[in-house]
């Protein structure tokens, strides 16, 4: 079963070490990009500080990166091992982002795309990986979180994680990544992450650019389960907006253009918490197609 730890033939640590250096990283860089609507180093809001998602962010790497354990596994250590940080829900959409693609990172063929691994894990997932999944997700008890008359997380799962995500897949864009093959970060993240690098962005501007290029495209799903449909097709306009402003702002311009909207975001408590675990998850992977592949001397792990 992919939620039972895999007994691998290569030796663990180096793998355990660069994969936690790679999410530790994609973390950090979370909170030094000026994200307006998100907990920053230079903005706090929500009743949350910075620090609390660095400590989340420590306390998630170690279970979420334990070579050979399913993603189910990860996701409820990772939730459990937050919780016990920093008390509340800071990270769970990243958690359930990240699992799938460490677990890749690791299992991947030398040779083998990222994205090609990330697929057969996401084919894989199973009854097991749904079960401590769904605990995960009541433990973590995001806001928004309802009841379903299928598949509800409070319920034993009768089908796989990847089928139970496929229910809430319409609405929620973590869940869609996982029938996807993670098509939103691929197909917009990557992309736009690697042109502003290319331009000479730095990553915490770059990984601002790939935030809004989400909160432009989809509503998000976070606001749309607090504030409803119409705050959220609201918010995706005002992004779209502001991506045009930027595109002809000089660098302080842009800045007070950000400043700006982080402010009336947080004064109507809007916090696009979807969108930044998407835009997490895309420097995630775009550091983890640097991680070499394992060089197993037997089977590769599943």
């Amino acid at each position: 079963m992919s939620g039972a730890p895999v007994a691998v033939a290569h030796e663990p640590p180096a793998m355990r070490e660069r994969l936690e250096r790679a999410f530790l990283a994609a973390c950090r860089l979370d909170v030094e990009s000026f994200k307006p609507g998100n907990v920053s180093l230079a903005s706090p809001g929500h009743g949350m500080r910075a620090e609390d998602f660095l400590d989340s962010a420590r306390a998630a790497a170690q279970p979420l990166c334990a070579v050979g354990a399913g993603v189910g596994a990860r996701i409820l250590a990772a939730v459990r091992a937050t919780r016990a940080a920093v008390g509340c829900n800071t990270n769970l959409g990243i958690v359930l982002l990240a699992a799938p693609l460490l677990a890749a990172a690791e299992r991947r063929r030398r040779g083998e795309p990222l994205r090609a691994a990330l697929s057969r894990v996401l084919a894989a997932l199973d009854r097991e990986d749904a079960a401590l999944a769904y605990r995960a997700i009541v433990l973590a008890n995001p806001a928004g979180l309802g009841r379903r008359a299928r598949h509800d997380v409070r319920q034993t799962p009768q089908i796989g994680l990847r089928q139970a995500m496929a229910e809430a897949a319409r609405e929620d864009l973590v869940a869609r990544q996982y029938v996807s093959d993670y098509a939103s970060v691929w197909d917009l993240g990557l992309p736009t992450w690697h042109a502003a690098r290319a331009r000479g962005a730095r990553p915490d501007a770059a990984l601002v650019e790939v935030y809004l290029a989400f909160l432009a495209a989809y509503p998000d799903s976070h606001v749309r389960r607090k504030h409803g449909a119409r705050r959220a097709a609201a918010l995706r306009r005002a992004a779209g907006a502001l991506r045009a402003r930027l595109a002809q702002a000089d660098e302080r311009s842009a800045r007070a253009a950000l400043e700006t909207f982080d402010r009336r975001l947080k004064r109507g408590g809007i916090n696009p918490g979807t969108s930044a675990d998407l835009a997490v998850a895309t420097a995630l992977a775009a550091y983890l197609e640097n991680v070499p592949a394992a060089r197993a001397r037997g089977a590769q792990p599943r």
